[in-house]
């Protein structure tokens, strides 16, 4: 069997997929994450999960790709990586005591054929203080996390709830979603 390409280079990512049990490797997509104005969280987390998949299909034909991306929104605005300490603790001083949506999509793609998803996750965040937020950036350092926590690590204790379908999907990759498109592309899962 060829391969899976994950078009990401994200070792959360390829950890989530490694869970099915599927020969994969990974590409970088070369992608411009910019939004695009007037554009919502969850069209912005579809786009580039397709733009993903796509850039590495390009190069990889008849090869089937798996491209995703996730957008936190707060408030009807997208919140990306925050990259500092800095900006990942404005970050969680905004969505203390908030209910914060994660919208991540997955792309399917072979040759130009397409299948998607997107997942819907609602974190609610408890009322956090200015030391414990510092304390928690120092101790995990989330700059490269949509939403500045790792939910897999500490970032759980900064949650009152979770809701979703799918728990893999904050973490980065909806796994029953995809899984679901794995098998409309052929594949035989479990």
């Amino acid at each position: 069997m060829t391969p899976l390409l994950l078009a990401s280079t994200s070792r959360y990512r390829r950890e989530l997929l490694e869970r099915l049990g599927l020969p994969l490797e990974t590409a970088r997509p070369a992608v411009d994450e910019a939004p695009v104005a007037g554009e919502t969280p969850r069209a912005m987390a579809m786009r580039l999960a397709r733009a993903k998949a796509e850039a590495v299909a390009l190069i990889h034909p008849g090869r089937w790709v798996i491209g995703s991306d996730q957008v936190a929104e707060l408030n009807g605005a997208p919140l990306g990586k925050p990259g500092t300490a800095e900006r990942a603790q404005a970050q969680l001083a905004a969505m203390s005591g908030q209910i914060v949506q994660f919208h991540t999509a997955v792309c399917l793609m072979r040759d130009g054929e397409d299948l998607q998803a997107c997942d819907l996750t609602r974190v609610h965040f408890r009322a956090l203080g200015a030391a414990e937020i510092a304390r928690y950036v120092a101790a995990e350092q989330p700059l490269d996390c949509a939403g500045s926590f790792k939910c897999e690590g500490l970032g759980i204790s900064l949650f009152e709830a979770i809701e979703n379908r799918d728990p893999t999907a904050l973490v980065g990759l909806p796994l029953i979603a995809l899984s679901q498109l794995l098998r409309e592309a052929g594949y035989t899962l479990p």
